[in-house]
């Protein structure tokens, strides 16, 4: 992650436009903007999670990141379950948003944070006029292939 005095204005001034489209869309609980990176909460996951676009070595990534091994497992399970690539789920959402033909991988792992991590390096240049755009679609994107996935999103008198 890059140092708030070392981030470029460029970078923040990228993270909080996405973030305002974030809030916009009220799918997200708490949206908020770090050094490097955004944060939107998930908004009625059985468990803490979140969704992140951060800024890595001059890259867009794109994720949701959760403490939680068993929200985790949960995805996986559905998965399992419905024989369903997770690729092609966010392929079509992609799709939904006006992005076709991205072709994002995710990498699925626990990072460094010891977070349980769905991600993908998404190709969208920083520096690109439609950055924050197309960063702000594939966040929704993401929201909107996992909200359905596992115990990521659970209804009212669930909780």
């Amino acid at each position: 992650m890059v140092a708030a005095a070392t981030q470029p204005a460029s970078h923040v001034s990228l993270l909080e436009s996405i973030a305002a489209a974030a809030r916009a869309a009220d799918v997200f609980g708490e949206v908020r903007v770090q050094p490097g990176r955004l944060v939107a909460m998930a908004k009625a996951a059985a468990a803490a999670a979140e969704y992140r676009v951060e800024i890595e070595g001059g890259k867009a990534v794109v994720g949701v990141f959760t403490p939680d091994r068993w929200l985790s497992h949960s995805v996986e399970a559905d998965l399992l379950h419905t024989g369903d690539d997770l690729e092609e789920l966010l392929q079509d959402e992609l799709d939904e948003v006006g992005l076709p033909k991205l072709g994002l991988t995710i990498d699925h792992f626990r990072n460094d944070e010891k977070l349980f991590t769905f991600r993908s390096v998404t190709g969208v240049r920083l520096d690109d006029q439609q950055a924050s755009k197309q960063l702000g679609a594939i966040l929704l994107a993401y929201e909107a292939c996992f909200r359905h996935l596992g115990d990521m999103h659970q209804d009212e008198d669930e909780a």
